[in-house]
């Protein structure tokens, strides 16, 4: 039988709500001052005007050219947008299209791409662009991770805050266990049959994991500060040479937009200040943070296999789902994501979004670092584009799994990979722990 949720038709209507949320929501994140669009608000992040126009650019060359075989509209600008000839620091330096261009221009790039959805065909082709409807939920995505990009940048700017959005439910203090043992065995990693999923989560694969035991919640505010102030910051044993090398030079002491006043920890977020939330998911930290931390305490960060099993691995039923909680989308009962709140969740939120074995906060709220290097599955094959994923695989690079309250449910699941330089802060990271059993 037939799986209805790979039904073409039911796929084309997923892709028209997948494109038509991510489209509000870069309105919304580009929906300020010119001035505000075209300033670079950090050298680490481009301009908002630039991922505007490379939004509708990438749209363009994969959904109007490649699918549809047509002409380019703005042949001229492709090397403008083009993320590898020029680098963040740069772009503001370039003959960018003015805000109001490039609306228009990704507005009338959306017009065309919505009548190929409407023809394109899902299925019988051959051509894997299009089976199961792949460049659009390729475009959702890119789109998607776009917006949480540019998100960022809204969190780099300074003044007042222009994002709002309400705050996440109260939660119930969290009562259950601090961590909880994955039994050893083998289970299935990555995955073969997502149809939307992209080339470095592929393919599916057995892998052997030996019994570990894992954070039940990410480590939250609270416990980090009792890192900060046991001199965690101030004692090389806790960090890799690199790692210590990299506080030392930049002179980091907390989390980045953290400052104390009166003794006590603020942080300033999307442009107000507020005390840090004790109970929250410890959010922009880098790689070599996490890692110390979880030396001082004794643990380790786990590998990228250890969560994947965590998060995916139904031990009674022996099979790999989807997400935490099953195969089903999720919904705000399950996760916090979507920018539908500017903040991760109390940590223990969202019973409903826990694993089998009760582990909780897997998806959304913040990004959690591994250990791992970013390196490519057994049998990986380059689809349809070697920058996506193929030119980053290397030490240089650290895994980040599960996504965070910035990113969208299209482009988050059980076996999405995210990756960055162990320095890098601004993201929406935090972290959990692991550890191996002692022996008996």
């Amino acid at each position: 039988m037939t799986d209805p949720a790979l039904d073409p038709e039911t796929l084309r209507g997923r892709a028209l709500a997948a494109l038509t949320i991510a489209r509000e929501r870069t309105a919304l994140l580009t929906s300020v001052e010119d001035p505000e669009l075209t300033a670079q608000h950090s050298p680490l992040m481009s301009p908002l005007v630039w991922d505007l126009a490379h939004i509708g650019n990438q749209e363009e060359m994969w959904l109007l050219r490649a699918v549809a075989g047509r002409e380019a509209m703005r042949p001229e600008i492709d090397g403008l947008y083009d993320a590898f000839e020029h680098s963040r620091a740069e772009r503001p330096t370039l003959p960018l299209l003015p805000p109001a261009e490039a609306r228009k221009y990704a507005a009338e790039v959306r017009g065309r791409a919505l009548d190929v959805l409407e023809s394109a065909p899902f299925e019988g082709t051959g051509a894997r662009l299009t089976e199961a409807g792949f460049a659009f939920g390729m475009i959702a995505q890119h789109e998607q991770q776009h917006d949480e990009t540019m998100l960022i940048t809204h969190q780099l700017r300074k003044g007042p805050a222009v994002l709002r959005a309400p705050d996440p439910e109260p939660a119930p203090e969290f009562t259950g266990p601090a961590e909880v043992l994955v039994p050893g065995g083998p289970f299935t990693m990555g995955t073969s049959t997502e149809p939307w999923s992209l080339d470095n989560e592929r393919p599916a694969h057995r892998r052997e994991v030996a019994s570990f035991l894992i954070d039940t919640t990410p480590v939250t505010n609270a416990a980090y500060q009792a890192f900060i102030a046991a001199g965690g910051y101030d004692d090389p044993r806790w960090w890799t040479p690199e790692g210590w090398a990299h506080v030392r030079r930049h002179s980091l002491f907390a989390p980045l937009f953290w400052f104390q006043d009166a003794g006590q920890w603020l942080r300033r977020r999307f442009g107000v200040t507020e005390v840090v939330p004790p109970d929250e998911p410890v959010v922009h930290v880098c790689w070599y943070e996490a890692d110390a931390y979880a030396r001082w305490a004794g643990r380790r960060l786990p590998t990228e296999t250890e969560w994947e099993k965590a998060a995916r691995h139904d031990p009674a039923a022996d099979r790999s789902t989807r997400y935490p909680w099953g195969d089903a989308d999720p919904t705000p009962e399950h996760a916090n994501l979507g920018q539908r709140h500017l903040r991760p969740a109390p940590a223990g939120s969202y019973p409903a979004g826990e694993s089998p074995l009760g582990i909780r906060q897997l998806i959304g709220d913040v990004w959690e670092w591994t250990a791992s290097d970013f390196l490519p599955y057994p049998g990986f094959s380059m689809f349809p584009y070697k920058e996506y994923s193929e030119v980053f695989f290397g030490p240089e690079y650290k895994v980040l799994r599960g996504g965070s309250f910035a990113v969208d449910a299209v482009a988050c699941r059980g076996t999405f990979r995210n990756w960055d330089y162990p320095i890098r802060r601004q993201i929406f990271s935090g972290f959990r722990t692991a550890r191996t059993p002692e022996a008996t």
